[in-house]
């Protein structure tokens, strides 16, 4: 019995330590979706696929696309304090809120777009 405990609780002390060291790109949207909307999913989904291939493969680094006019994207809207098209870079408790840059530089300057959002996600990824 106190070894079965004992394996529980250090599978459950592993489980929130990975969790805390995961990345998670977190991109919201509505039903409808404007060009620059667009052009910040398109251009995330980019550039961890060319730059963080392996870091997503092995779970440390995970995209999600929430859609806020769905039940369930509500529920994520609501925790993150969402009620339109947003982008976060979230580690642990710490959330980078990235909308404003997303907006200014996704469609019509994507380099720095993805210059800019890739400068977040490394300095997110040295941090312990």
């Amino acid at each position: 019995m106190k070894k079965t405990l004992s394996i529980f609780i250090l599978a459950c002390i592993s489980s929130i330590f990975a969790m805390s060291q995961t990345l998670e790109v977190m991109y919201f949207h509505g039903k409808q979706r404007c060009a620059t909307c667009l052009s910040i999913e398109t251009y995330t989904n980019e550039l961890l696929k060319q730059t963080y291939a392996k870091e997503i493969k092995n779970g440390s680094i995970k995209f999600s696309v929430i859609d806020i006019s769905t039940a369930k994207g509500k529920k994520i809207a609501k925790e993150y304090k969402v009620s339109w098209s947003s982008l976060f870079v979230v580690k642990g408790n710490e959330r980078t809120d990235l909308t404003q840059m997303g907006f200014k530089y996704a469609k019509n300057q994507p380099e720095e777009f993805k210059k800019r959002l890739k400068d977040i996600i490394d300095k997110e990824l040295q941090k312990k």
